[in-house]
């Protein structure tokens, strides 16, 4: 059975995802043949369901944190434990560090997997648990992953950003620098963010077109990170080539 409105809905999911930057409602309904009015209506449903996000100032539409939330929750599932399990024990047992396994959804990064080193530290980031992105090197990294369009619908305005331990960026502004420098030197670091004493480092595995997949890192008492911070950047690299590969995407 038809169903012509839930067609051109995705019709328009599909041209926002193959589309570098935010579309107007005019080129839509342009590229889709569809009536400006129809487009309008199309675009306010999946504004009210998250699914796309309106830039007033651009007086345009890109995809939304729902989009995101609904592309990666495969990820969810067993194939990335079963898949990421090996990789991240490997990880745990080679830095004698506790190492996780997480991915994005909106402003939170979700805790997968966690495997721990013979003497654990106690730490928040339990499977299960949720914690706000900007705070943990794992959101980060998956942040800095992202296009901008995508991180501009993540957090699109300058209002305060929740804190735990007084440590971290406290505004979407301070966020962007945080993780534009964190892209630049290709992994995410964080200290006393979260837990204080506690330090974590992470990158982000990808797939083939770039996108974020799942991040990989691992967590040691603060005071130690100076010393094995090299190391430690050398042992998550390598975990993400291989968690990348085993999942397909890509491991340069």
């Amino acid at each position: 059975m038809a169903a012509p409105a839930l067609t051109s809905g995705l019709a328009v999911l599909k041209l926002l995802a193959g589309a570098t930057a935010p579309l107007s409602a005019g080129v839509i309904a342009r590229d889709l043949h569809l009536p400006r009015s129809t487009t309008y209506r199309l675009l306010g449903v999946l504004a009210d369901g998250g699914f796309v996000t309106h830039f007033p100032e651009d007086r345009a539409y890109g995809l939304g944190v729902a989009t995101f939330e609904v592309g990666t929750a495969f990820l969810r599932q067993d194939r990335l434990e079963r898949l990421g399990r090996p990789v991240l024990a490997r990880l745990a047992a080679s830095t004698r560090s506790t190492a996780h396994l997480g991915i994005l959804l909106g402003r939170e990064v979700l805790y997968l997997l966690k495997e721990q080193p013979p003497r654990p530290v106690a730490l928040v980031t339990e499977v299960g648990v949720r914690l706000p992105a900007h705070l943990t090197a794992s959101g980060r990294a998956l942040l800095a992953a992202l296009p901008e369009v995508e991180f501009r619908a993540i957090y699109p305005d300058s209002a305060a950003l929740a804190s735990r331990t007084e440590e971290g960026p406290r505004t979407v502004a301070s966020l962007r620098d945080l993780v534009s420098a964190e892209r630049a030197a290709g992994i995410s670091v964080e200290d006393g963010h979260v837990s204080a004493g506690i330090a974590s480092l992470a990158v982000a595995a990808r797939d083939r077109a770039g996108r974020p997949l799942a991040a990989i890192g691992v967590s040691l008492p603060s005071a130690q990170l100076g010393d094995r911070r090299d190391a430690l950047t050398t042992a998550v690299e390598r975990a993400r080539r291989a968690l990348s590969r085993r999942l397909g995407g890509s491991p340069g």
